[in-house]
């Protein structure tokens, strides 16, 4: 795992400019390991660089002197949160601890885990975040969010052939709000769409607690079969080194590395470290070039650039593997020859991939590279021992230990204490809260849950994604998970959903995770799949906070517990701390992915009804429970009680019988039952295809559509005796709850809510409150999009 979020870490360029001249530049001399050898005394600005004092003395300690200045770059931004995971390293421990899985190739540790999905066939998938770069620059933030997580797939050996997006912000209507989200759903949606791949699915949330801290969590998956999986290790005295891809520039020094690692104030985005730039014509040729390198089986070890750049690449890939490196920094190719050596180092200039090559290929690689139009260079080789060396102008500027950088930084056992606040959140039951009283109230409730900014309909921004690039996906948004075809012949495929609630963590990180978790397996299995495997984005507050620390670590204790209930493997993820703007932190958000597979998606089963005079099906129990519930936020703006009990036992069984019946063509259709209870399931079923229904709703209406229990989800059939002889098999229980039909969602002597009325309602919020989408594209700053 790697980490978007170290404290107090300042712009790396303010850091390394107090050993210059000017800001950026060396002043008027090296900084060599003879002569830090030989001055011990020089002062260093490891504050600014965001090292503690005694960070500092520990690397003095380990080179035996003070270290340079490149080394010190290297050790800032390897040991920052980001790079290091310091404060969460304890907690995430549990994930490696669960039952070893039969479908797990690859776990957490390398760029991304791997899975066997049948066939022949391995799928890797991860999510990251990217959340600090695209508040100080949304455009480019964004899609470079999105170039990071498909290189880290395709250092694994996998061709990407579809991504995802996890999206929050402040308040819908607020002006930053209208600043932000724009520039981030166009980045997402032009690296994507430039590079050809499908964006299957996603979130979109608002909350107050996002306002000044957005979140952009992207995910990819590929696919390759089980002999083409590659590791990240330099292995092989006399392999050259070869960084391949686009020139070193100064965008991103002190990126995401030193950004993802600082607190925002209250002043907004500005005098920020630099944010990297994209450029996903020339990723797309790494893509290609990459994946003909892979079936020549011309490397024996790749890395991917991406936070802390060189740094990173070079010190993981001999840490990993059985001896050193030594690289030539003066043969890396540069955009700006006068990038001093840190910042050679430093640079998270995107679209790089750096290669470890037998001598006797690397003509073979070089001649990939130029068929694809991408640069290649050779710029060091391994060597025997354990150090990183790496020569400037003949002089050598670093010498370390590669396993002190990349692997053996802090740990730190953080205080943690419950939020003090905590117990009168949840005493706050919303069941004090006013409830409607007739069906018209009923009615307005459903219709203003529905037209939120959550609830509403999200095709203002999934319009701006080609879904259906590649023709494979066979389910995409609005659908509950994302499926597509990877055999063409067996028509297996995968389906995918990624799902945080950070009212229900706020209320109870434990359960609140857990929930998460649940809904995103409820995802994967409403569309007929088998979920086999998790991965996570774990983003909170300042590690510094006892209070953000308790709830990061009740989150992982959850996931790790849930997933040992569920038998699924946590394959890796991403940690991002110092999301908050202040001393206010966003609300603890644990977005969990899950991976199932379908043997055959032709089988698969879409959200929307299509037929009239179906019976709909109630799958799982309904219980009052409106804890973090999205009826009491939008109706009432109110956050307390406790959220839904968590039955994982139920949500497996759920799974199982959805899994049958997709198999047996027993339904026709299914939504799972999160965010909005059923009324959100019925409006969306309803309006996917215009298909209403006739619906009883039981003696409690208002707790029948607005609870927000777990393990349910509802279904259309026209064998209703089928699906209930299998569901008492299954152990699951099912309510009728009437027939599909007719142009609204009636409720005899209760309510009638027209469809159009109700279409009206969902598909106008978006557009209102950010115009057309072509205006949002077109409103990105004149610069911020690559030409090339």
């Amino acid at each position: 795992m790697t980490e978007d979020g170290t404290a107090g870490q300042a712009s790396a360029t303010a850091g390394l400019s107090d050993l210059d001249t000017g800001p950026g530049r060396l002043a008027n001399r090296l900084d060599t390991v003879d002569l830090a050898a030989s001055t011990p005394g020089d002062e260093q600005p490891y504050a600014e660089l965001g090292l503690r004092a005694d960070e500092y003395v520990r690397i003095t300690e380990i080179l035996g002197r003070r270290p340079t200045t490149a080394e010190l770059a290297m050790y800032s931004v390897m040991w920052s949160e980001h790079c290091s995971y310091k404060s969460s390293k304890v907690h995430l421990r549990q994930f490696g601890d669960l039952p070893p899985s039969d479908a797990l190739l690859v776990g957490i540790g390398e760029n991304a885990g791997v899975v066997d999905v049948g066939d022949g066939y391995a799928v890797t998938f991860k999510v990251e975040s990217h959340n600090h770069p695209s508040y100080v620059e949304p455009y480019q933030g964004a899609a470079t969010g999105v170039g990071g997580i498909v290189r880290d797939i395709l250092t694994m050996g996998a061709r990407p052939i579809a991504v995802m997006d996890s999206l929050r912000f402040g308040r819908a209507d607020a002006p930053d709000t209208a600043r932000v989200l724009p520039g981030v759903v166009a980045g997402v949606g032009g690296y994507g769409n430039c590079l050809g791949l499908p964006n299957i699915g996603g979130e979109l949330v608002f909350d107050d607690c996002y306002a000044g801290n957005p979140l952009v969590n992207a995910l990819c998956v590929g696919v390759m079969k089980h002999e083409d999986v590659r590791l990240a290790k330099a292995e092989g005295v006399g392999n050259k080194v070869i960084l391949f891809g686009a020139r070193t520039g100064g965008d991103g020094i002190g990126g995401v590395s030193v950004l993802a690692s600082e607190t925002f104030d209250a002043e907004g985005p500005a005098k920020r470290p630099s944010v990297q730039v994209g450029d996903p014509f020339t990723e797309k040729l790494l893509i290609e070039a990459c994946l003909e390198i892979f079936a020549a089986d011309l490397v024996t070890g790749i890395q991917d650039l991406g936070g802390a750049g060189l740094s990173c690449a070079t010190s993981e890939l001999a840490s990993a593997g059985t001896g050193g490196m030594h690289v030539d920094l003066d043969t890396v190719p540069l955009r700006d020859s006068t990038l001093t050596p840190a910042e050679i180092l430093m640079s998270e200039s995107q679209e790089r991939m750096c290669a470890i090559v037998e001598p006797g290929k690397v003509d073979a690689f070089l001649a990939v590279c130029r068929t694809w139009d991408v640069l290649a260079t050779v710029i060091g080789e391994v060597t025997a021992g354990d150090r990183l060396t790496v020569d400037w102008h003949g002089e050598r500027i670093v010498d370390v230990p590669p396993r002190t950088v990349a692997h053996e930084g802090p740990v730190y056992q953080r205080p943690m204490q419950r939020p003090a606040d905590l117990d009168a959140l949840q005493a706050d039951d919303p069941a004090r809260l006013p409830r409607p009283q007739t069906g018209a109230e009923l009615q307005a409730h459903w219709l203003a849950v529905v037209s939120s900014p959550d609830g509403a309909d999200k095709t203002w921004v999934t319009e701006q994604y080609d879904r259906y690039v590649r023709g494979n996906t066979v389910l995409a948004q609005p659908d509950d998970a994302g499926v597509v075809r990877i055999d063409e012949e067996s028509h297996r495929g995968i389906a995918l959903s990624l799902d945080g609630n950070g009212r229900y963590a706020r209320l109870d990180p434990y359960t609140g995770t857990q929930l998460n978790l649940a809904e995103a397996y409820r995802n994967v299995a409403v569309s007929g799949a088998k979920p086999l495997a998790v991965t996570n984005c774990l983003n909170f507050g300042s590690p510094e906070s006892p209070e953000v620390m308790w709830q990061f670590a009740e989150a992982v204790r959850g996931l790790a517990d849930a997933c040992r209930e569920l038998g699924l493997p946590v394959t890796g993820g991403n940690v991002s701390l110092y999301n908050q703007t202040g001393d206010v932190a966003i609300n603890p958000t644990p977005v969990i992915g899950v991976l199932g597979v379908h043997d055959d998606v032709r089988t698969r089963v879409p959200s929307g009804w299509r037929v009239p005079g179906e019976t709909v099906l109630l799958l799982g129990t309904t219980e009052a429970e409106l804890g973090g519930s999205a009826w009491a936020s939008v109706v009432h703006g109110h956050l307390g009680g406790r959220p839904p009990a968590v039955d994982l036992a139920a949500e497996r069984a759920l799974g199982d019988l959805l899994g049958a019946l997709g198999r047996e063509g027993l339904i026709s259709s299914a939504h799972d039952l999160a965010d909005g209870g059923l009324a959100q399931a019925l409006a969306e079923s309803a309006l996917r295809y215009g298909v209403g229904a006739r619906l009883a709703l039981g003696e409690d209406p208002f707790t029948t559509l607005f609870s927000e229990s777990g393990a349910r989800a509802v279904i259309t059939t026209s064998d209703p005796g089928g699906v209930k002889t299998t569901a008492r098999w299954a152990g699951v229980p099912v309510t009728e709850l009437g027939t599909t039909g007719g142009g609204a969602l009636v409720a005899e002597d209760l309510l009638e809510l027209d469809l159009d009325e109700l279409r009206a309602a969902w598909s106008a919020t978006l557009p209102a409150l950010f115009g057309s989408p072509e205006v949002a594209v077109g409103s990105v700053p004149a610069g911020t999009v690559p030409t090339s």
